[in-house]
């Protein structure tokens, strides 16, 4: 389907000016302020259309998350009125939580086959019964969806298939940039389509929302060809040692790259990781990768190969917990173990947050007797994203009458926000907000930064949906730094102590000096009961009122904060008591307990 001319930018239909009270709402959840998880709603009305649904890593003090994906309550609650989920490509970052969310939603989801390929797998691995509404797209293309007309643009990124998407609304077109960068010479053979952009800008273009994750690097990205020169050198220099390079999965191009070289220098290739074979695999299918099946081997059919005719393709760059790599690096890896005659080929740069997992694996390497090639400036990666010369010729291209910079840190939304003023976009023209904020248009001329909307983070582990940021990793970052102290107490109707407090301690500091602490634990348990029976604490918040004592004698002795876990358990005095038998009585007991059980048998 072919685009069609429309009018220029800033100049609202007559639907549009009949109906200003609706208002258009540009509503990101995700991606701002933050690498990764993005998801942005555009809101016209009662229709809704969104763009991407990712996730992103946990930080390094999100101890025991894996994953982490965006709240989108909002769009729960309007869910009958979403029109449908638009992804732009096949990262993590733009596809990781739709196994968590489009089920929770139940829209048709666009994108390309080999992103919607990607989303298949992933619903695969999360074994849902949930069957989506697929609706294929492709570069060139454009669709109804309510009152938007949605179009695509192809755009070059590190993986294939990459798009830029183009909504109409009856307040003018906005444009979503997707990631992209302008190579020249893209190994997939399809750059971005400039020409696509230019006729774009011609019509005019409303909001431009861009990629700013390079905004703050001078110059071009380099081409991703770049990669393979680098690649051939490293080969000719290490003819006598295998070679295992780790590479995002999904980032096809470099693995197609590795393919290239390793057949020019006579070498098989062994795929290490689940996802690396699970990507790789789709996109053979697909017929997006041109590989000969004899030059992919078994880790067993490599066995039978001298070391240095082989090159393991794994995950593992940014030094995930489980991945091929780390686990090779620990020793743990059942099939590849790593020596002297082995050269390890980081090609992928740190994700912010991650920059201390990739040191500690590079460090562990070494200690394998492993030659290591980790460094930036060995040109063993690119970026997939533009810098800044790139984002002055796309908003040249597009002209927009009003910029937002997404996707990436703050800093990076300001400096790309900063680079659109001076390429002569007026400063009220520009917004840099934040997640859950909102951009509304309302007229000619009347657009304002509107009410904020529910969003933030929820933390994933397993499959599991946690909560929110807060609870959760406040207490397990208590647990790892204080330990925890749990108090047994037993009481009577009236809250008097019938037994000794029993006190229990993991990593707390209260084992080091149990006997001399147990006495003023004992007395704060006491204080709280009294307090309870006194009626100045409701018996519903006695565990509340105890934890609040002990947590006084922890921090005035020891300046300490265990969690602490306070069990009151009442017995009923008019029952009798259940006082342990002796030993004795108790064998015999159990004798003859087991003698009825054999004759009911």
């Amino acid at each position: 389907m072919t685009t069609t001319r429309k009018k220029r930018a800033g100049k609202p239909s007559a639907d549009a000016q009949k109906k200003t009270s609706r208002g258009l709402r540009i509503i990101p959840l995700g991606g701002l302020g933050e690498i990764g998880k993005n998801i942005t709603a555009i809101e016209y009305g009662d229709e809704i259309v969104v763009i991407d649904c990712g996730m992103k890593f946990p930080e390094e003090e999100m101890l025991g998350i894996d994953f982490v994906v965006p709240d989108v309550q909002y769009l729960v609650e309007k869910r009958d009125r979403i029109k449908g989920i638009f992804l732009t490509h096949g990262h993590e970052d733009h596809i990781g939580a739709i196994p968590l969310v489009l089920p929770r939603l139940d829209v048709p989801l666009y994108g390309t086959p080999l992103t919607l390929g990607l989303v298949e797998n992933k619903l695969l691995d999360a074994r849902l019964t949930y069957k989506p509404d697929y609706r294929q797209v492709q570069a060139g293309m454009t669709v109804k969806a309510g009152r938007f007309e949605v179009g695509f643009i192809r755009v070059s990124h590190s993986i294939p298939d990459s798009l830029a998407v183009f909504v109409r609304t009856p307040f003018g077109t906005i444009l979503h940039s997707g990631d992209f960068k302008l190579d020249a010479t893209p190994v997939g053979g399809q750059g971005t389509d400039l020409a696509a952009l230019a006729e774009l800008g011609k019509e005019g273009v409303l909001l431009l929302l861009a990629d700013s994750t390079n905004s703050e690097r001078a110059g071009f990205t380099p081409s991703e060809s770049v990669v393979t020169k680098s690649f051939e050198e490293i080969f000719r220099s290490h003819k006598d040692k295998r070679i295992v390079i780790a590479a995002f999965a999904s980032n096809l191009y470099r693995a197609q790259q590795v393919f290239l070289t390793a057949s020019r220098f006579n070498r098989k290739v062994v795929l290490v990781g689940r996802s690396m074979l699970s990507y790789i695999d789709l996109a053979r299918r697909l017929g997006y990768m041109d590989v000969q099946d004899d030059l992919i081997l078994t880790s067993a059919e490599a066995e039978k190969l001298s070391p240095n005719r082989t090159v393991v393709l794994t995950t593992g760059s940014q030094g995930e917990p489980f991945s091929g790599l780390v686990l090779m690096s620990k020793g743990e890896h059942r099939q590849v173990r790593l020596g002297a005659k082995d050269l390890v080929v980081i090609s992928a740069t740190p994700i912010p947050g991650n920059e201390k997992l990739v040191s500690n694996t590079v460090n562990r390497l070494f200690a394998c007797g492993c030659d290591v090639i980790y460094e930036r400036s060995q040109a063993i990666h690119v970026s997939g994203h533009a810098s800044r010369e790139e984002q002055k010729i796309l908003l040249s291209l597009v002209k927009p009458r009003y910029f937002m910079p997404v996707h990436g840190e703050y800093r990076h939304l300001v400096r790309h926000g900063q680079l659109a003023r001076d390429m002569g976009i007026p400063m009220k023209n520009v917004f840099i907000l934040q997640n859950g904020d909102t951009l509304l248009f309302e007229g000619e001329g009347q657009v304002r930064t509107g009410g904020r909307v529910q969003s933030g983070a929820i933390l994933v582990d397993g499959m599991m949906l946690g909560e929110f940021e807060g609870s959760l990793l406040r207490d397990r970052k208590e647990l790892s730094e204080s330990g925890v102290l749990t108090l047994s107490v037993v009481t009577d109707d009236e809250l008097r102590l019938i037994a000794p407090v029993r006190i229990e301690s993991k990593g707390s500091v209260f084992a080091m000096d149990r006997d001399n602490m147990t006495p003023d634990m004992e007395q704060a348990v006491t204080k709280a009961l009294d307090a309870a029976r006194a009626g100045a604490v409701e018996r519903h918040l006695l565990t509340a009122e105890i934890r609040k004592r002990v947590r006084e004698v922890m921090s005035r002795n020891f300046r300490a904060n265990p969690a602490i876990i306070p069990m009151v358990i009442t017995v009923d005095a008019d029952k009798p008591n259940d006082t342990p038998a002796p030993k004795t009585a108790g064998r015999r007991r159990s004798r003859s307990a087991k003698k009825r059980s054999q004759a009911e048998a």
